[in-house]
């Protein structure tokens, strides 16, 4: 009897040791599926963390700036509570009412218009302000001629940002008064010429597109009976809403959807760009100093485009505009005082073709081939940088004939 109880409880444990062990086997799995979710889970928040960390960075990087600021010590004098990295070009009363004292609003401004002006260009220049200020634009003038008191009879005059300097060019006011610290405050920077027909464009319906495709740099597209046209790429396609790249297989550039770059894509021209914030901060530190006439800029700015240039950059050509060509800097003024013999063997040698618009066009070319000799000594000394595009090019090569 002894043996026999002895049996069952021996057949008894085995089968419920079975029963444990089934169901520990049944158990694996489910934590094999459990600890993939939670370290999914785990992977895509460190991700979000990072991408919202990186789209911080993008979105204010003055702020940045600030931080290795004050860790290499040039901030460190000052409490961080009073350090403000940034600023605006908001005009400010001399005084304000008690009862406004007490509220600090921040700027309501979320967009900035810069435009080189001359007075014989006033009646253009004001059409052109007036379709932007119903859309919250602040607007700043370079006045290239001198002529300031000429423009104050204008109702909007009294509220913009008028820079005087002159005989300068667009480039030259932008790189000296466009710093990033200062227009960081506004989403968009639209740095335009002064000779343009804006009757088929819209600011807000053009802010629309732009925002929603994420472009970082664009331009409205050009009317075909625009003058001066250099680019097919700029000239407005009549059945699109907008386009990034151009198909050409005219000329010396063929254009196809194997093109990778400008003038195909990733292209617009200087006459009327548009800039997101992040776009700007990287194109301002493009603008070299002393090259006032900005030749060759447009082929790379899409370096500044904040990623891939064939899908960041790209031109609205349903909200388009006319580009009249109007020639202005490079006239002749009369002297101011009587020029010694020098002077004016000096200035006769300068005008000798008799054209300053060509001895403009002449610097604009020596210019452009010092910028090109500048870019290539530039990553030819730089070990670390590597052309994110030439990358990409590689990459999708192998991917074609893979």
């Amino acid at each position: 009897m002894t043996s026999f109880r002895s049996w069952k409880l021996l057949r008894r444990k085995t089968f419920c040791d079975g029963v444990k062990s089934g169901l520990k086997m049944k158990r694996l799995p489910f934590m094999g599926v459990l600890c993939t979710a939670m370290l999914f889970v785990l992977y895509r928040t460190t991700v979000y963390q990072y991408q919202h960390t990186e789209m911080d960075e993008n979105f204010d990087p003055f702020e940045t700036f600030k931080e290795s600021s004050l860790a290499s010590g040039l901030l460190g004098g000052l409490p961080r509570g009073i350090i403000q990295a940034s600023s605006d070009l908001e005009l400010k009363p001399l005084w304000s009412t008690s009862s406004s004292r007490s509220k600090v609003e921040p700027s309501t401004r979320g967009y900035l218009l810069a435009i080189p002006v001359g007075i014989k260009q006033k009646d253009g220049v004001d059409h052109i302000v007036q379709k932007f200020l119903p859309e919250n634009f602040t607007v700043m003038l370079f006045h290239y001629d001198g002529n300031v008191d000429g423009w104050w009879d204008l109702d909007w005059s009294d509220e913009a940002i008028h820079i005087v300097a002159k005989n300068q060019t667009k480039w030259w006011f932008a790189k000296r008064f466009l710093h990033p610290a200062v227009v960081s405050a506004y989403d968009y920077i639209f740095l335009w010429d002064e000779d343009l027909g804006v009757e088929h464009f819209n600011p807000g319906r053009y802010l629309k597109i732009v925002r929603f495709e994420g472009l970082e740099i664009s331009q409205p597209a050009l009317d075909p009976n625009s003058t001066n046209i250099h680019h097919r790429i700029t000239v407005r396609a009549r059945t699109n809403k907008f386009h990034r790249r151009v198909y050409d297989s005219r000329g010396r550039t063929k254009c196809s959807d194997i093109s990778e770059g400008p003038p195909c894509t990733g292209f617009v021209e200087g006459m009327a760009p548009v800039f997101s914030r992040s776009a700007w901060y990287c194109a301002w530190h493009l603008i070299q100093n002393d090259l006032v006439h900005g030749w060759g800029m447009d082929m790379k700015l899409g370096y500044c485009a904040q990623g891939d240039r064939t899908k960041k950059v790209g031109v609205i050509d349903s909200e388009y505009i006319l580009h009249k060509g109007i020639q202005t800097l490079g006239g002749r003024k009369p002297p101011e005082r009587k020029a010694s013999n020098t002077e004016e063997m000096t200035r006769r040698h300068r005008t000798a073709s008799g054209d300053p618009r060509m001895e403009i066009r002449r610097q604009s070319v020596w210019e452009l081939q010092i910028f090109r000799d500048r870019w290539q000594q530039a990553v030819k000394e730089d070990k670390n940088w590597v052309d994110p595009f030439l990358r990409s090019l590689k990459h999708r090569k192998l991917k074609r004939h893979g």
